[in-house]
């Protein structure tokens, strides 16, 4: 063995003639003997081989990942680098693209802060410098209250009285923008400040109106005073109706304010009943009073005209008496029995003409016939 030692890696000649090896510097590992080292090569290949398993493809082979005998690392082709660009944009366009119905619209806010407000139909928001928030906003969302929790709707009036109500805000969202940065809790929001607005009318208030005629009139005004009070706090809310379901008295004295109320009701119906006849009875007399002036009035004319009448034949029949004393005297007087005989019945007897051959002959049932009637005619 000694003989062929040629260096340090066993290639050259003998240097000194040392048997033993070991003035030659480190020996290379003899073939054959003993457990090798695996090779760097071999590493690689082994890893190449298990990282071409995972992304899809087939093991085996001596070739590196790519099929090649010689080994080598991983080397992405052209149409591999296109791919993966196209998958990019396709995602991001996907993630950049949204769509807004007509009862929704849209907010955009880049880098967190308020962009703009889109409307219904697509849209192109880049991504991640814009993000997007879609909103109902013609949706009407209810808020009850009273009903929900117990003394929730129990108010004071303005005449002492405790009143229960119950009622409902419907609403919905004007101005998205300001609904998502002006306020942390819309529902909340919109509770406290419609039982405020409610508080604060029924104060004002007595109670009669309230359970009886004016329920329509205080629904408005809640109404008014709670949309004036969510402008103020630029909170992009429409309150869109207040109903109000119930406004009775406390349970415990109901039964007392509907006997009241009973009575109320009935005393508003007599006074109604005595209203109505007072006015029939003002308006007989009132067309009676008219009556009797029209009638007097009617009959002062004719006894002013018959007064006229009678003077003016007076003068006429005194002149006729001026010019023809005896003639006018004597048609005076003619005219004058005509119309007192006129009305009597009489019989006239001639005695020169042989009257007296006749026998009286009173029809005393005639007679008495006859007394009633000329008494009417009299």
């Amino acid at each position: 063995m000694a003989g062929n030692n040629g260096g340090p890696w066993g290639s050259g000649g003998n240097r000194g003639g040392d048997d033993d090896g070991r003035n030659g510097g480190p020996r290379r590992p003899e073939q054959g003997g003993g457990q090798q080292i695996p090779e760097l090569d071999d590493l690689v290949r082994k890893g190449q081989e298990q990282l071409r398993v995972l992304m899809g493809g087939r093991g085996g082979g001596n070739g590196g990942f790519g099929g090649g005998a010689g080994g080598g690392g991983f080397k992405p082709t052209r149409s591999m680098f296109l791919l993966g660009a196209g998958a990019g944009i396709v995602a991001w366009f996907l993630a950049s693209f949204y769509t807004v119905q007509p009862s929704q619209q849209g907010v955009e806010t880049f880098f967190g802060s308020f962009y703009r407000t889109t409307g219904d139909g697509p849209h192109l928001a880049p991504w991640p410098f814009v993000r997007t928030q879609v909103i109902e906003v013609t949706t009407q969302r209810t808020e009850a209250i009273g009903s929900s929790r117990a003394g929730e709707g129990l108010m004071l009036t303005t005449d002492e009285n405790i009143v229960d109500i119950d009622f409902q805000v419907v609403w919905n969202i004007k101005d998205p923008a300001e609904f998502l940065f002006n306020l942390r809790d819309p529902e909340a929001t919109v509770r406290s400040v419609s039982e405020a607005a409610m508080r604060e009318v029924i104060a004002q208030s007595e109670l009669s109106p309230i359970l009886n005629r004016d329920r329509g009139l205080v629904a408005d005004q809640v109404r008014d005073l709670i949309q004036a009070t969510m402008d103020g706090y630029d909170s992009g809310i429409n309150i869109v109706r207040l109903n109000l379901d119930r406004a009775d008295p406390p349970a415990e004295v109901i039964d007392a304010f509907r006997d009241v109320q009973a009575a109320e009701q009935e005393r508003d119906r007599l006074e109604r009943q005595a209203d109505a006849y007072a006015n029939q009875a003002l308006a007989g007399a009132r067309g009676e009073a008219a009556q009797l002036l029209e009638e007097a009035e009617g009959y002062r004319a004719q006894v002013v005209n018959e007064a006229e009448g009678q003077a003016s034949r007076f003068l006429a029949v005194l002149q006729e008496y001026r010019g023809a004393p005896e003639v006018t005297r004597r048609r005076i007087y003619l005219e004058t029995m005509e119309q007192v005989l006129g009305d009597v019945n009489l019989i006239v007897m001639d005695e020169n003409g042989g009257g007296n051959g006749v026998v009286p002959y009173l029809p005393l049932n005639e007679l008495r016939r006859t007394e009633p009637a000329a008494g009417g005619n009299n």
